[in-house]
């Protein structure tokens, strides 16, 4: 075989190692189809030729599923392998490139995107105009390598270990109530005043936050969860957010999802002197390359430079630090 035969021959087989390790991750051919805007007899005709290429069969087949062969997954651990070594070699090329350029896919919980994530990114595409981003704001959790996503924002640490997880902000949780509420039902003084009281909390179909940990007493080692008196939820932060400073109900807020001090809202911490746990420990970034592209890197910085260190929420409420026994 000559060289030009050689190279052609590797650059195809790179490329349908690469549909053979998307068809397995997305558990059939039309899904594998999809991904790369290909028709599924086409993708079929790519596989059969890997396999003929190869000399063994890599998967089973049904009309409802497909599964790997003993061959299929020792083949398939060796194909990741190359895909890696392949992104690796693109990304270590664009180390050397003068200015940062191509796009970005990036996903985030709504409230984060809409309060800093934007604000990033914004400095992000001046700073390098030559790159261009696609920003997806969702809730949900999202299938980051399936939508290939590039870069995650989350509140808590993604559990898949083949992604690389960084911790950049505390989520500093608070309750928090109006001056208005508390003209109408009182200042509660303790853990059984505050659940008699109407609550405002969030859900969507994923999650329900409509329990409260806590102490049992300020001087109490035992922490309970209670189910609080939710008398509105939303699944839109800024929604319940407006319903605390309307007096609607008291709720149990992350300092990061305030756009301001708590001052400037007219609204107050309840029982600070409890321990207080949070759903979640921090506000995390996380990719699924252990080398991630300059890019990606570059706008992880600017959204550490945006919310700070440590973020700007925990000066929204003053002497935070000392509150909830921290």
């Amino acid at each position: 075989m000559n060289l030009h035969l050689l190279i052609g021959f590797c650059m195809d087989m790179a490329a349908r190692l690469e549909l053979f390790i998307d068809i397995v991750q997305q558990g059939n051919f039309s899904k594998g189809a999809a991904l790369h805007n290909m028709e599924r007899s086409i993708v079929s005709k790519q596989i059969k030729a890997l396999e003929a290429d190869l000399g063994v069969r890599l998967l089973n087949r049904s009309t409802r599923s497909l599964s790997l062969t003993d061959a299929g997954k020792e083949i398939y651990k060796q194909a990741e392998i190359v895909r890696d070594a392949l992104i690796n070699t693109r990304k270590v090329a664009e180390s050397f490139h003068s200015e940062p350029k191509g796009v970005i896919r990036v996903t985030s919980y709504t409230v984060f995107g809409q309060l800093y994530l934007r604000k990033a990114i914004n400095i992000f595409m001046k700073r390098y105009p030559k790159t261009s981003v696609e920003l997806v704001l969702d809730d949900r959790r999202l299938d980051i390598i399936g939508e290939q996503f590039d870069v995650t924002f989350r509140i808590g640490p993604l559990k898949d270990s083949s992604f690389i997880v960084k911790k950049i902000g505390s989520i500093s949780p608070v309750i928090l109530a109006s001056e208005t509420f508390i003209q109408e039902y009182g200042l509660p003084e303790t853990l059984e005043e505050l659940l008699l009281l109407p609550a405002i909390s969030y859900a969507n179909n994923e999650l329900n936050l409509n329990k409260i940990t806590i102490s049992e007493t300020p001087s109490s080692q035992k922490v309970v969860k209670r189910n609080m008196l939710s008398r509105f939820k939303a699944n839109d932060v800024k929604s319940l957010i407006s319903a605390i400073e309307e007096g609607i109900g008291y709720s149990i807020v992350p300092l990061s999802n305030l756009e301001g001090p708590i001052k400037e809202k007219g609204l107050v911490p309840l029982l600070t002197d409890y321990k207080l746990i949070a759903d979640a420990d921090g506000i995390y970034v996380a990719y699924p390359h252990r080398n991630p592209a300059p890019m990606v890197k570059l706008l992880i910085e600017t959204v550490q430079e945006v919310i700070g260190t440590p973020p700007i929420w925990e000066t929204y409420i003053e002497n935070y630090l000392s509150y909830y026994q921290q």
